[in-house]
């Protein structure tokens, strides 16, 4: 369930008054119930940011380096403890127990498991350390959240795929495969409720799987069974919740001989994705800007460790529930579909990536390359 309570506007607007206002010592207003603490950005304070995995390149190349460089332009004495989990719940457990026994101000939660991260959150309030759910709304009782609108990102997704299978004429001629992310990522559920919502109307599906841990191995293993089952020549379409199950979709494909690929979806913009989609051989991409959300997070977690509140600037508060019933203020970032057609206006004009990043010798050749490689 969600609810607005806020204005809301483009993902990057009001970052930097946000940081501008915390900049000065001002408390904003909210209606949350967020715990605030008495830390100061003139002293400093140290702030604990927990990643879930490393499979997916996006937390290491863009999510830490992002958050800690908004969280020195706030505070420039703070210091970060930062850790990544490898996706194992317990090794998060003991990295939360770590940076709560070092003495953190306040801690960022990217939730390796939601539920199992109950035990993290209610351990650092009962500590009286605050906590910024990230990316995934970790069960407990978090103060604030941030994301993207999870649910819309599986609907950008599935309604990209519809397109493609009309513009392929192949709508309601075969059937699609559904390759989901983790079954412990609350974010997954939304992908895939999303999707479901568009395509339950628009096509057959003909195999689905939950893939943990979001594993590109598995997700290729699941596409040689969907392919077994059903037949390479009936597939008219992949479903992949992100560009590391893309890759393992495609591979599959090409190892049973599939020449005329289907359209195949994603979700992170990561490198590889791009490159396959400018080749020709993943037809989409969900772009989330994640350097506000970064910053938002950041934004958070300093309001929270230095008892002022916040109020989502000008992208306003949303409501949501978590899995075990708690009401969250959080913000929700708009994802954005990318396809062959609008590479250059999205992820290299964000300067998310390079024309040279995307264009190496192997792509050199494409279409996309050639074009932005003659407009220099």
């Amino acid at each position: 369930m969600q609810k607005r309570t806020g204005m809301v506007s483009r993902a990057a607007v009001g970052t930097a008054a946000a940081f501008a206002l915390l900049a000065a010592g001002c408390g904003t207003t909210t209606s949350g119930d967020a715990e605030g603490g008495t830390a100061s950005i003139e002293d400093g304070f140290k702030v604990g940011l927990l990643l879930p995995e490393s499979k997916t390149a996006r937390y290491e190349k863009f999510d830490k380096p992002y958050f800690e460089k908004a969280l020195a332009e706030l505070c420039e004495k703070c210091e970060l403890s930062y850790q990544n989990a490898d996706q194992e719940t317990a090794k998060q457990q003991a990295q939360a127990e770590a940076m709560l026994t070092a003495g953190i101000d306040v801690l960022v939660l990217d939730a390796v498991d939601a539920e199992s991260a109950a035990k993290i959150v209610k351990d650092a309030k009962g500590q009286g350390v605050p906590v910024v759910a990230y990316d995934r709304l970790a069960q407990g009782g978090v103060d604030y959240y941030v994301s993207f609108d999870n649910r819309k990102v599986g609907e950008v997704q599935g309604k990209a795929l519809v397109e493609a299978l009309e513009k392929e004429g192949t709508a309601g001629e075969g059937e699609i495969v559904m390759i989901n992310g983790s079954p412990t990522d609350p974010n997954a559920a939304d992908f895939k409720a999303g999707a479901h919502a568009i395509l339950d109307n628009e096509a057959e599906i003909g195999a689905e799987y939950d893939t943990p841990d979001w594993s590109p191995d598995r997700a290729q293993t699941e596409m040689e069974q969907a392919i077994t089952s059903i037949g390479a020549d009936d597939i008219v379409g992949v479903y992949a919740a992100n560009d590391g199950m893309a890759q393992g979709v495609v591979a599959a494909l090409k190892s049973a001989g599939v020449d005329e690929l289907p359209p195949v979806t994603g979700q992170d913009a990561e490198i590889h994705g791009i490159q396959r989609i400018i080749a020709g051989e993943q037809y989409m991409t969900v772009y989330k800007a994640i350097r506000p959300e970064a910053e938002t997070a950041a934004t958070m977690a300093v309001a929270l460790a230095t008892g002022e509140e916040y109020d989502g600037g000008e992208i306003g508060l949303t409501e949501v529930e978590s899995g075990d019933g708690e009401k969250v203020q959080a913000v929700l970032l708009d994802p954005v579909p990318v396809t062959e057609e609008n590479v250059e206006e999205t992820v290299v004009s964000d300067g998310f990536y390079t024309i040279e990043e995307i264009c190496t010798d192997a792509y050199a050749a494409t279409d996309f390359c050639a074009a932005a490689n003659d407009s220099k």
